[in-house]
């Protein structure tokens, strides 16, 4: 699919232009030429064929032909999945941008690559997933000629920030699947949390080496004498870096958070076998005893059987013995308590 959206001097953006009259715009003198954003929503690359062979024809001529972009940053472009980075094409920029979406059923990050080539009155964005922050962006320029005033830059920047506010909901609903995690672990810990938690703290790590690379494309953008961005521009990609800087943070802190998860786990289900453990014990230090006596008078040390069937011999020996039997645990028993033990 290409959209475009056009926007003349005095004119409201229109977004009814054709394919067809691109060339045309594009032939225009830079000083009179209109400002253009063109978005292409092309196919998913098929994996192992470098994503050719399943791009629009449409789309690849117009990023090879029409717009004249380097071979180079068009293989990247419709390729496979890259890092955030950003490059200087003299003419133009090419910048890989990443919006993020939490699962939290499944506890994963998906994330959705943005192309994003930065010309002179020109912006061109390229995805094969829907990105609600593009979305948010191109309505509001439809509507709204402030964000055509300061140039294709800023553009570039209301779609850079949308999709740097959109990273907050999805660390905070990392951080409540954590605490509903940590709720659940004291309630009733189960070996399927432990899976949970790796799947969270899979998904931090993912959003970690995602945000790191998208905060240094920002702060090159901010900081670096790029042609394509007008130097009164970069201040708004420092309140961009900014606000990477604390999802940074933001993330670190969720992190441990999940990292407190898991040993608070280990912690529950060690306390749990340690108190197994101990009515084990106290069992068997209290049957001890018993065992000792009743081995001890299952022995026969004079004969084929010690004779105890004369009265009163008999029964007395028997009284002891089972007086021995209750008596020994009992006092134990309150030695354990005594101390503390139990």
């Amino acid at each position: 699919m290409i959209r475009i959206l056009h926007k003349a001097h005095a004119q409201p953006a229109r977004a009814d232009m054709a394919v067809s009259e691109l060339p045309a715009l594009l032939a225009a003198d830079h000083d009179h030429r209109a400002m253009l954003w063109v978005d292409l929503f092309g196919d998913a690359p098929t994996p192992g064929n470098h994503g050719e062979s399943s791009v629009d024809p449409a789309i690849n001529h117009l990023l090879r032909e029409v717009f004249a972009f380097d071979p180079l940053a068009v293989d990247d472009a419709l390729s496979e999945t890259h890092v955030p980075k950003v490059d200087d094409w003299a003419h133009y920029l090419y910048i890989v941008l990443h919006a993020v979406v939490f699962k939290s059923d499944i506890a994963q990050i998906d994330t959705r690559e943005l192309d994003v080539f930065l010309g002179h009155k020109l912006l061109v964005t390229y995805h094969f997933e829907p990105i609600p922050a593009l979305e948010l962006v191109w309505k509001q320029a439809q509507r709204d000629d402030r964000y055509w005033k300061r140039g294709a830059d800023y553009l570039l920047y209301e779609l850079y920030d949308r999709i740097a506010t959109d990273y907050m909901p999805c660390l905070d609903e990392i951080e409540e699947v954590t605490d509903q995690i940590q709720d659940a672990i004291f309630d009733a810990p189960a070996p399927e949390q432990v899976t949970r938690i790796l799947h969270v703290k899979r998904a931090v790590l993912r959003l970690r080496r995602i945000l790191s690379p998208q905060r240094e494309v920002v702060n090159k953008l901010a900081r670096d004498s790029y042609g394509m961005v007008d130097s009164k521009n970069r201040v708004y990609f420092r309140d961009v870096y900014d606000h990477f800087v604390r999802l940074a943070d933001l993330n670190e802190s969720v992190r441990d958070l999940v990292t407190g998860a898991l040993d608070s786990y280990l912690s529950v289900i060690a306390n749990r076998t340690n108190e197994v453990m101990k009515v084990l014990t106290v069992v068997t230090t209290l049957f001890m005893p018993l065992t000792f006596i009743t081995g001890f008078f299952g022995m026969n040390f004079f004969g084929a059987a010690l004779d105890v069937t004369q009265a009163p011999l008999g029964w007395t020996l028997l009284g002891l013995a089972l007086l021995g039997m209750v008596a020994t645990p009992l006092a134990m028993f309150g030695y354990m308590r005594q101390r503390r033990w139990l």
